[in-house]
């Protein structure tokens, strides 16, 4: 069961659409699909909700101690209410995968990604689920911090938010800790229409010409 949904970025207005801050877009649709609130709270340096739900309280964590040092944030509130690594999941932008992509993934490395690298650190393990919504990469390493930094074109922004939604459809599996019907509904793709049969009209077959008599010699 996850327990904890963290969804990664910077604070402040001027940071509010940037793709770096994909992951906090993703949290505030999980918090209106919930029907819960996120308020600061300076014990978990952070915006946090928490949901009551049948199977037990789970918790909603934006940290706002901008993204380098995102673990203090998830570390404060992961150790007071005893969650473990494996019932947390980390949201939040990805170079290796195009705008439009996400994967489900646990554990592994942090992929030069500094909010998942402070995490790594301040939990001692990198066994924590990882939702990775593709903001593409400018293809060249010395972009990289300008690019996150900006907000993405329309187009782009548009299909993040598909994304986004996308996972969103996994969140009950999430919750209820089924992770392998949860992988499969995030990494599903999208049907194809499939093209309309060719219609073929009807062949009505034709009388056959009576035979034409033999003339008779006179």
């Amino acid at each position: 069961m996850i327990r904890l949904f963290v969804g990664l970025g910077n604070p402040g207005p001027e940071y509010e659409d940037t793709r770096h801050n994909a992951g906090f877009w993703w949290v505030d649709s999980l918090a209106r699909q919930l029907g819960v609130a996120l308020v600061a709270d300076r014990a978990y340096h952070g915006f946090v909700a928490r949901a009551n739900l049948p199977d037990g309280p789970i918790w909603l964590l934006q940290p706002q101690t901008y993204m380098n040092v995102s673990g203090k944030s998830v570390a404060a509130l992961a150790r007071f209410f005893k969650i473990l690594p494996n019932e947390i999941l980390v949201a939040h932008d990805d170079l290796d995968l195009m705008p439009g992509q996400v994967k489900l993934k646990q554990g592994g490395g942090h992929g030069g990604h500094n909010g998942l690298r402070d995490i790594h650190a301040q939990l001692g393990s990198p066994d924590y689920w990882r939702l990775r919504l593709g903001i593409g990469h400018p293809g060249v390493k010395t972009e990289v911090a300008a690019y996150v930094l900006r907000k993405p074109p329309q187009s782009e922004r548009e299909a993040i938010d598909n994304c986004i939604d996308k996972a969103l459809s996994a969140a009950q599996e999430l919750i209820r800790g089924d992770m392998a019907k949860a992988t499969v509904l995030v990494h599903a793709q999208p049907q194809r229409p499939k093209p309309p049969k060719p219609s073929h009209a009807a062949v009505v077959p034709q009388a056959a010409s009576p035979p034409t008599p033999a003339s008779k010699a006179d």
